[in-house]
């Protein structure tokens, strides 16, 4: 394993994808963070404002210089929120620097990123030297690492095995989605009051969710027939944890055996993606905290429905981790480095 540091650089350090990446580099055995970046201004060392790092980071963020970070970095992580990166990258672009996005603005062609983001897009022509890279399906030629969403994580790694195999029935692909609050952003809003969220349980954006091109992308790249599905998102009164349950149809009858097999095979070699027993689902408790993906399915003969759970913690698999996960391939490091993490049970 090359043992060589990895100096790295944080923009956007004070939401929670940044605060996670602080959280979970500290521990990494080859990455030393160099800097960190608000695009706002502030001055103080970050543990004033998170006493929960005193002691584990003396680190004040700098103003964001491009020239400065290429200088003395080996690599950039934008935790921005979306329609900022795509503003401030384009010398890391031209320059082919490293940068892993954790943002969606570089996951979408213009037109779409466009009509699901409201924000007007980069340019075609840096959008096309990114490259989106779901982690545990990494295939990458580009220094510009799109790390995909939350939602699109858990819902492609659920239907990941069925899409490469061709199995989907295009007609028939239901996933309704349920995240906890931290996967909203720090930004405070009407629907993230406590008050509005403890005890509750509310869909929102149905049929609008940003993510619903991002999987309908990968999944059509998988397997080609596919151009849409039927998404909602629902907020659950917990602060991490995605629940996915995807409820489809196959283009052809298999059985239940058949079934876990397809998955279990797909999975076999990737460590970070745990398929249940047949017949067993998972539930989020179990993976919170961590960098799994646990993955269970049952199948309905009489219906000819295959439910299909998948449950990740939204800013680890969701966001952090999975980009640790992208930035481990990238330097060609076991992925695992970093993030063998036990789940926070209790």
């Amino acid at each position: 394993m090359n043992k060589k540091i990895i100096n790295v650089a944080i923009v956007g350090v004070t939401g929670y994808g940044g605060l996670e990446l602080l959280r979970l580099l500290h521990n990494h055995p080859t990455v030393h963070v160099v800097s960190i970046h608000n695009t706002s201004n502030d001055s103080e060392d970050i543990s004033v404002s998170y006493p929960h790092l005193q002691s584990m980071y003396k680190i004040t963020p700098t103003p964001f210089d491009p020239l400065h970070i290429m200088q003395s970095t080996d690599l950039v992580f934008f935790a921005t929120s979306s329609g900022v990166s795509k503003d401030l990258v384009q010398l890391f672009i031209e320059a082919n620097f490293p940068v892993i996005d954790l943002s969606g603005d570089f996951r979408l062609n213009a037109p779409d990123y466009e009509i699901w983001y409201k924000k007007t897009p980069a340019s075609q022509s840096l959008l096309d030297q990114a490259n989106y890279s779901l982690a545990d399906f990494y295939q990458n030629d580009s220094h510009y690492i799109a790390n995909p969403g939350c939602y699109a994580t858990a819902t492609l790694l659920a239907l990941a095995p069925l899409a490469q195999q061709q199995l989907l029935d295009q007609e028939n692909i239901v996933i309704d989605a349920k995240s906890g609050l931290s996967g909203a952003g720090k930004s405070l809003n009407l629907s993230s009051h406590f008050i509005n969220v403890n005890e509750n349980f509310s869909m929102y954006k149905p049929n609008h969710h940003q993510h619903i091109p991002e999987i309908t992308q990968q999944l059509k790249h998988w397997q080609a027939t596919i151009d849409h599905i039927q998404f909602t998102t629902s907020l659950l009164p917990i602060n991490r944890g995605i629940f996915v349950s995807a409820y489809v149809k196959l283009t052809k009858q298999l059985s239940a055996d058949t079934l876990q097999k397809i998955f279990e095979d797909t999975y076999k070699n990737k460590p970070f993606v745990r398929v249940m027993p047949k017949d067993q689902l998972p539930d989020i408790k179990q993976v919170v905290g961590t960098n799994f993906a646990d993955i269970g399915l049952t199948y309905n003969p009489n219906t000819k429905y295959l439910t299909i759970v998948s449950v990740i913690d939204n800013m680890i698999k969701g966001a952090a981790g999975q980009a640790i996960q992208n930035m481990n391939h990238l330097f060609n490091l076991d992925e695992t480095t970093g993030l063998q993490l036990i789940a926070q049970y209790a």
